[in-house]
């Protein structure tokens, strides 16, 4: 565990945008600062390094580092592997930072990240089995119990936007082709550019204006996501039976979500009851780099 003394420094690595904090002992954020993230692997290695080096200056301080990725390291290999950001797949990502930062640095899914956080003193603090969704441009999670990251032997724990979705209608199936190669996909019904498409055709991409719209389009999409969304949980539900169900990402801040979904998906669960809580992450789009500055707390 990292010396107390120390500051945490978290970075969270997006797609568009690359941002760091830095956590002081008892958890208080000392600095935030984003900068856009840059589409080439060697571009992505200095952008982090000299967001730190910016921070630990800015503070008169040395942290740890730890950092959220759109992606997992293959215990096989040590590369990265499964980012959508693909220029990051096939580097040595924690070594090429950690040479860069003269020190050790750990990497997780960012996922996950947002789990370590919501659990540590979000929406999940006081839960045992905590299960962190993301619901945003793609669709992924991230397990936590008894604060500790479940990561699994092949490093791929709460990969759950890369199962089918479960139950599909004769309509749904197969699904949508997925970008790792299979169809009907969780992510492909769920992300937000495939709910703006539900409503508005193919191209669209931006599904927020959706909730606060009235005509039959959107209110149909918005019926079938919440419909899909209680489906794909029911089967985590039947899987894990975590503690509680934490919402990430942008379409968590849809409010509907949290009473259509536990209003559905008893039909799928294999149990009498289903007193699991569906809860909105508490730090929203923060959930990330706060999770990932405590990579090194356990």
């Amino acid at each position: 565990m990292t010396s107390p003394r120390l500051i945490r420094i978290g970075i969270d690595l997006g797609g568009t945008k690359t941002e760091v904090a830095a956590l002081g002992p008892a958890g208080q954020v000392l600095l935030r600062q984003r900068a856009p993230t840059p589409p080439d692997y060697a571009g992505v290695v200095r952008t982090i390094a000299g967001l730190v080096a910016a921070a630990e200056a800015g503070l008169g301080q040395q942290g740890s580092v730890g950092v959220g990725i759109p992606g997992s390291l293959s215990p096989a290999t040590g590369l990265v592997r499964g980012a959508n950001s693909t220029w990051l797949n096939g580097g040595r990502l924690d070594q090429d930072l950690a040479s860069a930062l003269g020190r050790p640095v750990r990497l997780s899914n960012d996922a996950n990240c947002l789990a370590m956080s919501e659990a540590a003193d979000g929406a999940g603090c006081g839960y045992g089995t905590v299960f962190a969704v993301i619901l945003g441009t793609g669709v992924g999670a991230g397990i936590v119990s008894q604060g500790r990251i479940l990561e699994g032997r092949n490093r791929v724990a709460g990969e759950w936007g890369h199962n089918p979705l479960p139950w599909m209608s004769a309509a749904e199936h197969p699904g949508p082709a997925c970008w790792c190669g299979q169809r009907g996909c969780v992510e492909t019904f769920l992300c937000g550019p495939a709910l703006a498409a539900e409503a508005d055709g193919p191209g669209a991409r931006d599904a927020s204006p959706l909730p606060a719209r009235t005509d039959p389009p959107a209110r149909e999409a918005l019926a079938r996501h919440a419909h899909r969304l209680a489906r794909a949980l029911a089967q985590v539900i039947n899987l894990l039976d975590p503690d509680c169900i934490v919402l990430g990402g942008g379409l968590s801040n849809m409010a509907h979500l949290y009473e259509q979904v536990p209003a559905l998906w008893s039909r799928w669960v294999f149990s009498d009851t289903v007193a699991t809580p569906l809860l909105r992450a508490r730090h929203g789009d923060s959930s990330g780099v706060l999770g990932a500055a405590r990579l090194w707390d356990v």
